[in-house]
């Protein structure tokens, strides 16, 4: 199964930062019951950021590079996500060049800190390598539709 745990990119700056969103809704399929109602399995809120991050390379290269996780230096978990919420995903670019990026981020709701994540390794592979050029282009137009374009940036 495929999740897409993006709906827009708000802002971003090429290799340094990303903030993007995701509204959650009743209708997806990775909800769990653990007691207390339903909630996000915790993996998620690490994937969303990951994604995020994934975006922000494929912008800052023009598609011609993307991240594959290779590790996670260190992860917390501060809270639940529940239907309806609103993911506000923060990632930032601590280190980078042609093979390897280092990102830390967080996930918010509300303005509260959900996820913290530092240390996130991803190898940097060739854009068209998992997927089809034209569509990655479309999604990302779709979106980068409401980011500010930064000087000299193509999304």
């Amino acid at each position: 199964m495929r999740f897409h745990l993006i709906d827009r990119v708000d802002a971003y700056e090429p290799a340094k930062t990303i903030r993007a969103r995701k509204l959650t809704s009743l209708s997806e399929d990775y909800w769990e019951d653990q007691g207390g109602g339903l909630v996000m399995p915790l993996p998620f809120l690490l994937e969303a950021l990951c994604q995020a991050g994934t975006w922000l390379i494929m912008a800052t290269t023009e598609r011609r590079k993307r991240a594959a996780l290779l590790s996670v230096g260190a992860v917390s978990f501060m809270g639940d996500v529940r239907p309806g919420d609103v993911l506000e995903l923060l990632g930032s670019v601590e280190s980078m060049n042609e093979e390897v990026a280092v990102l830390s981020g967080q996930v918010k709701v509300d303005g509260r800190v959900l996820m913290e994540a530092k240390d996130i390794m991803c190898a940097l592979i060739g854009g068209g390598d998992l997927s089809d050029a034209d569509t990655v282009e479309r999604l990302q137009k779709m979106l980068f539709r409401y980011a500010p374009d930064p000087a000299g940036a193509k999304p």
